[in-house]
């Protein structure tokens, strides 16, 4: 009896296993185009994380048709607003995000925060870094802090987003790990990535806080020279702020929403797509390219990943003074 209901029970586990491995197949497989938003201009980090995404999956055969439109202003917000004022049509959209929503959620930049979207996915998590120009006077971390301790004013350090934003906390915090007064950083805000590394290379700025994934090829090619990155162990030779003794950890995470009308099945659909993608040589190119690393939470997953996150950030921005 005891060894039937164990061949039984091995069945009926088998089974759900390859019913449950259809199911998201099946799932992944009902996704034919994907329309991206991208709440910034070209050259950031959002506007890479999209295209990057829509380049594996395309070239993948997991997505037939994919399409992106960009869409500035409000920090995020326009986007925002957009994709909810619009939703009865949006049924085939992505919109790209990341820890900014949080955070200016938090400062009331825009009244909506993730609750009044649909959740999908998490994606990846990218490093944060400070970069400058080759010939920079600053050759490498222990000028900067000595510049700085002398005169901060004359430190310019520029980010794509607004002040109290996310470039503007990361170089906030890896001064402040430097034993520096964080609100003492003077920072320039641009609007999106690409502007921002405009203005380092024309000389407005000093030095950019931005993500590793939106310099790193640059760096590879020597067009910039990125001094330091906020991970725990070195990405493609470049030393961590934790070797040069400033204990400064970020990992910036990139996902996807939907219209707040979009239906469970749609976003474990878009979901699942994305999980698949992991697993293609396609995706390991634009992964390795960009220096991310996989970081997937879906739906639910996800959900409780944001209000975690919303919870610590909220502490880090009022003990710094930006809220």
């Amino acid at each position: 009896m005891k060894e039937n209901f164990t061949k039984k029970f091995k069945t009926v586990a088998l089974a759900g296993l390859l019913v449950a491995g259809m199911a998201t197949s099946s799932m992944a497989s009902s996704i034919e185009k994907i329309h991206f938003l991208i709440p910034g201009g070209a050259g950031g980090g959002w506007d890479g994380t999209a295209r990057g995404v829509g380049e594996a999956l395309k070239k993948s055969g997991l997505v037939k048709q994919t399409s992106f439109e960009n869409m500035s202003g409000g920090g995020g917000g326009k986007a925002i607003a957009y994709i909810i004022e619009t939703a009865k049509k949006q049924k085939n959209t992505l919109m790209v995000n990341s820890t900014p929503i949080v955070i200016r959620s938090l400062q009331g930049v825009f009244p909506q925060s993730f609750r009044d979207l649909t959740l999908v996915s998490s994606v990846v998590a990218d490093y944060g870094v400070l970069v400058v120009k080759p010939d920079s006077k600053y050759k490498s971390w222990a000028d900067i802090k000595a510049a700085f301790d002398k005169n901060p004013r004359k430190v310019k350090i520029a980010g794509g987003s607004s002040r109290g934003s996310m470039d503007h906390l990361v170089a906030a915090q890896i001064f402040k790990a430097a034993g520096a007064n964080p609100t003492s950083v003077r920072y320039v805000p641009y609007d999106a990535g690409g502007k921002a590394l405009a203005g380092l290379l024309t000389g407005e700025v000093d030095i950019l806080s931005t993500g590793l994934g939106e310099v790193l090829d640059k760096h590879m090619k020597g067009q910039l020279r990125i001094i330091g990155v906020t991970a725990n162990e070195s990405v493609a030779g470049i030393p961590t702020f934790k070797s040069m003794g400033v204990d400064a950890y970020f990992a910036n995470w990139r996902g996807f929403f939907g219209a707040p009308n979009m239906t469970k099945e749609k976003a474990e659909a878009f979901a699942a797509v994305i999980e698949k993608m992991y697993n293609t040589p396609e995706w390991e190119v634009v992964r390795k390219r960009n220096g991310w690393a996989n970081l997937y939470k879906p739906t639910t997953e996800f959900k409780s990943f944001l209000e975690s996150q919303e919870k610590v950030i909220g502490s880090l921005m009022t003990e710094m003074g930006f809220l």
